[in-house]
């Protein structure tokens, strides 16, 4: 793993669609040329609509948009609502885009996590936003706790060549490309963007073929070098046994360990899956904090005041060993800082801490139940290579007609 870190960059923290649906549509209706974006929640809720309606705008006076969409979580968007867009030149993009068995989707693994937002190679979004109004505190107690960043400098040009990367099969089917064999995906000419701040950033990413492991890396490494702190906010929290021995080395060297982790969960089985961690980490030192006004779905990290990372990837297996993820890090003092003081507001505030006598008695079964965990931890990532790869990997709308990029070329870009 190779990371390119660039330094001159400007980002500022967003958290939660109120602070991150009014830049992201206001960047979007000043763009001139380009607007790509990637998403594994679009829904026709008020929040998609705005979306919706401001693609249209653009697209309508000439900007080039791309939309990609995952398939499972996207699975909902009626026929007015695409058609629409398309009509307006707008080209959508979806993942895997399998039908229904019985009404459940089943598309349950390796799915397209990433959230990046790119406007004319200038400017760029990128965390765990998805675009629906579960995001705004004004949808209710099941509104989610998350975070995002604005980014503006020369790490903007390596978003930019990454969103182009994936769109080249798509273009190359278009082209013609697929009836002649598949190709590499040619690589977009590197664009020199003027300084913008002081931060230092690289976007690092996950996909299954040559990154399979490359965010959880560069989490281990900030986590084996720290020397004051650690702080995590992690929505669904399951990582690999590795990573799990790092943070409870790092509080057993004297290092200030600390989770936020989901107390009010949206899915039962996050909970019961991070608990049987608990005695083990608490043990040695973690302080563990359960998040409790509503769903947590943030995925932030902060290191000694200097290291940071916002991105998609939870920590759990299906971010670390299945799903195509992608994560910010940055150094930078005061950034780092911000989320730092935003974090501590949620650990003061909102969250309990998980001390020895608040956590449940270690019962045999318990004890047999977090020794299957390990072993399924410590595992997992080999067992992963046995799931599907296969399927409609893309499916594209472009004005009318509806074109299907199959896995052998889509792979082209994980090569």
């Amino acid at each position: 793993m190779k990371l390119k870190w660039n330094a001159g960059n400007r980002i500022e923290l967003l958290e939660n669609g109120e602070e991150y649906f009014p830049r992201v549509f206001a960047a979007i209706a000043a763009a001139r040329r380009e607007v790509v974006i990637e998403t594994f929640i679009l829904f026709d809720d008020p929040v998609g609509q705005q979306l919706h309606a401001v693609l249209l705008e653009v697209a309508r006076r000439g900007v080039q948009v791309d939309l990609t969409v995952d398939g499972y979580g996207s699975p909902d968007l009626t026929p007015e609502f695409i058609g629409a867009l398309t009509d307006a030149g707008v080209r959508l993009h979806v993942y895997d885009p399998r039908p229904r068995l019985l009404g459940l989707r089943y598309n349950l693994v390796r799915r397209m996590h990433r959230k990046i937002v790119v406007i004319d190679g200038e400017t760029a979004f990128i965390g765990g936003i998805n675009f629906s109004e579960d995001h705004l505190l004004s949808s209710g107690p099941e509104s989610k706790q998350d975070y995002a960043v604005q980014v503006h400098g020369p790490v903007v040009a390596q978003l930019h060549g990454f969103v182009h990367q994936v769109l080249a099969p798509v273009r190359s089917a278009l082209m013609g490309w697929v009836r002649q064999g598949f190709r590499r995906a040619p690589k977009v000419a590197p664009v020199q963007l003027p300084a913008a701040g002081e931060a230092h950033a690289a976007l690092v990413t996950r996909d299954n073929e040559r990154h399979t492991n490359d965010i959880e890396r560069c989490y281990r490494m900030a986590i084996r070098t720290a020397r004051r702190e650690i702080v995590i906010a992690n929505a669904y929290f399951f990582p690999g046994f590795r990573l799990l021995r790092d943070l409870r080395r790092a509080a057993r060297r004297g290092v200030d360990v600390h989770l936020i982790l989901q107390g009010e969960p949206d899915m039962a089985i996050v909970r019961i899956g991070a608990r049987l961690l608990y005695h083990s980490l608490v043990k040695d030192g973690v302080h563990v904090h359960e998040y409790c006004r509503r769903p947590l779905h943030g995925k932030v990290a902060v290191v000694d005041g200097e290291w940071a990372t916002v991105g998609s990837s939870n920590l759990d297996p299906l971010s670390l060993s299945l799903n195509l993820e992608a994560n910010l890090l940055i150094r930078d003092t005061g950034f780092a800082a911000e989320l730092r003081r935003r974090l501590q507001r949620l650990i003061d505030n909102e969250c309990r801490e998980m001390a020895h006598d608040a956590l449940p008695k270690r019962t045999m079964w318990r004890y047999l139940t977090s020794a299957v965990a390990f072993h399924l931890l410590r595992h997992f990532p080999s067992w992963a290579d046995a799931l599907p790869r296969d399927g409609k990997f893309v499916r594209s709308f472009i004005g009318r007609r509806q074109v299907d990029i199959p896995p052998e070329a889509l792979r082209q870009v994980e090569r």
